[in-house]
């Protein structure tokens, strides 16, 4: 039988007495969250699982470390975005060219349900022209517009300068705005 913790200070003190049944309800809490993180970083579906992976490995190796400063889904999104970039920066030295970046696919929209608002559509039009976008830029809105980090943490996140880490987000968005103008005109 399950026990089910309300409490996340109570379940991370189970988690913290090795506690197999606390450490499987934190991942299945987090799992999903944490594997859409890593996804939108290195955009395969394998290595973001291992990234997952060695990300609650490290997080329950290393709970006693965690003080309660931030929430523990921000801390353990902090792990989950570190071993993203890491691995992300090892293929870069690999110079692993990924064919989804040689490839493009042009999905079909048509299969959007009915009652879809414009919003979601734009949303998931971004979404998807980003994923044309050259890796840093990609990598930089994802911490950025989705994972919700400022300027200065992205810079440490990502090992460059703060002036650096400006930079390349307004290129980035440049270029991110750029591709959907030109889909735009594409469609009409």
């Amino acid at each position: 039988m399950s026990r089910h913790y309300e409490n996340t200070e109570v379940l991370l003190q189970a988690c913290l007495k090795n506690d197999r049944r606390a450490q499987l309800e934190v991942y299945d809490r987090y799992y999903h969250a944490m594997y859409n993180t890593a996804l939108r970083i290195v955009k395969d579906p394998a290595t973001a699982e291992d990234i997952l992976q060695d990300s609650f490995l490290n997080a329950f190796t290393k709970l006693e470390t965690f003080k309660g400063e931030v929430t523990f889904g921000a801390w353990l999104k902090r792990i989950v975005i570190n071993n993203s970039i890491y691995q992300y920066r090892k293929q870069q030295k690999m110079q692993e060219v990924p064919l989804e970046s040689v490839l493009y696919k042009v999905e079909d929209n048509n299969g959007a349900e009915v009652g879809q608002g414009s919003t979601e559509r734009m949303a998931q039009k971004v979404l998807e022209t980003m994923k044309q976008l050259k890796d840093s830029y990609r990598v930089s809105l994802t911490l950025h517009f989705i994972e919700g980090y400022d300027y200065e943490e992205i810079s440490e996140i990502m090992d460059i300068s703060y002036g650096n880490c400006r930079t390349l987000i307004s290129r980035a968005k440049k270029s991110l705005k750029k591709k959907l103008m030109t889909s735009d005109h594409e469609t009409q």
